[in-house]
């Protein structure tokens, strides 16, 4: 892998080839506090392949700097839905399910009262008892009343000790993340392909318009890796 463009930390040339382990320099959060979102595409934007799921679009460099960003996280952040289709389970890092319905993957369900798993959802979720009886009710968050306030995310979780957050999607959370102001920084891959099709964007939903500030492009075979810090 090689360094295009690097403007985190002012150590990197551009041309200068990185290992797996410098991606933990490359990728440090500027910020004790700090939220990434983590996605990938194809060059033509598709965020899955026709199966539906990221698996059929990444590739070697994309699982590289997935798990390097996974190592130099408090947690993990993802959207049921996401959770769901591309089979969470329970990892070494907490792993923060956000549920308008109060509803857990089963894979993540099975992780019980442990801390592995938390659950952020609304006062109104169908699913809140019976996730509060799976997780236990100091693991489940309820942030708002008809709708999970993402804005309150990141307190309720800097309380519990989770202050370096990793989201993974899927693409309607890194909409709302966006559109509540909650996101520091956009970790995006683009693998070099084109699918074509209906398939989703990284980001799904109501139109919002953040800007953003490149810091780091990375290349490896073609395919391009960037940190992007939100504006």
């Amino acid at each position: 892998m090689r360094v295009l463009l690097e403007r985190v930390s002012g150590t990197y040339a551009a041309g200068a080839d990185v290992s797996a382990e410098d991606l933990a320099a490359l990728y440090e959060a500027p910020a004790a506090d700090w939220l990434r979102v983590n996605m990938v595409s194809t060059v033509d934007g598709a965020a899955t392949g026709a199966d539906g799921l990221t698996g059929s679009v990444n590739n070697s460099a994309d699982r590289l700097v997935f798990h390097a960003l996974r190592r130099v996280s408090d947690a993990i952040v993802v959207g049921a839905g996401t959770a769901r289709a591309e089979g969470y389970r329970p990892t070494e890092r907490p792993t923060v399910v956000v549920s308008r319905r109060g509803e857990l993957p089963p894979a993540l369900a099975a992780g019980g009262p442990t801390g592995s798993v938390l659950l952020a959802t609304c006062g109104t979720a169908v699913g809140l008892a019976r996730s509060r009886e799976l997780l236990g009710a100091q693991h489940v968050l309820v942030l708002g009343r008809d709708a999970v306030e993402l804005g309150s995310l990141r307190p309720a979780l800097a309380a519990l000790g989770l202050r370096r957050l990793l989201s993974e999607g899927g693409p309607h959370l890194l909409r709302d993340l966006l559109a509540a102001g909650a996101v520091d920084e956009l970790c995006a891959t683009w693998v070099p392909r084109v699918l074509a099709g209906a398939g989703p964007r990284i980001a799904e939903g109501a139109a919002v318009d953040v800007p953003l500030d490149l810091r780091l492009l990375l290349e490896e075979d073609g395919t391009l890796l960037g940190r992007w810090f939100v504006s």
